[in-house]
């Protein structure tokens, strides 16, 4: 019985339920960036490189083999280096995002750190204040 405790402690803990809506909306943003990337952002490029289209770059290791009717029998083996282009530019993407949103989020702690050490403390409460009066007046005697 301990170990099934210690187990729902650990899955309804906060930091377990926040790392599962991060790896969700991760994977989401994921999708966001896959299309922003292959709809958006290589088209203008490989037209600009002339028509090229990225994910189709790559270099023939071996040829596809026929049979006698003319169908392939043997796929050709092919080194697709496009597709590793298209997801180091995804990676990028993602990563320079991920750069700014943490940027931004530290950038708010600093403010509210700043907020809380700039805020003078507040005044003694007027019991304090009387009993130092009446310590000082003692001293004085």
């Amino acid at each position: 019985m301990g170990m099934i405790k210690e187990f729902k402690e650990f899955a309804v803990k906060g930091n377990v339920i926040d790392l599962a809506v991060g790896v969700i909306i991760g994977g989401a943003f994921g999708k966001i960036v896959s299309s922003l990337v292959n709809d958006v952002i290589m088209p203008p490029i490989g037209l600009a490189l002339g028509g090229m289209d990225f994910k189709k770059l790559a270099v023939v290791l071996k040829e596809a083999e026929l049979d006698a009717a003319g169908e392939v029998a043997t796929a050709a083996v092919t080194l697709n280096y496009g597709m590793f282009i298209q997801n180091v530019v995804d990676f990028v993407i993602v990563a320079f995002v991920i750069f700014l949103a943490i940027k931004g989020v530290n950038k708010m702690n600093r403010k509210e750190e700043k907020k809380e050490a700039a805020a003078p403390p507040p005044p003694p409460p007027k019991s304090e204040v009387l009993l130092e009066e009446i310590r000082d007046l003692l001293k004085k005697q």
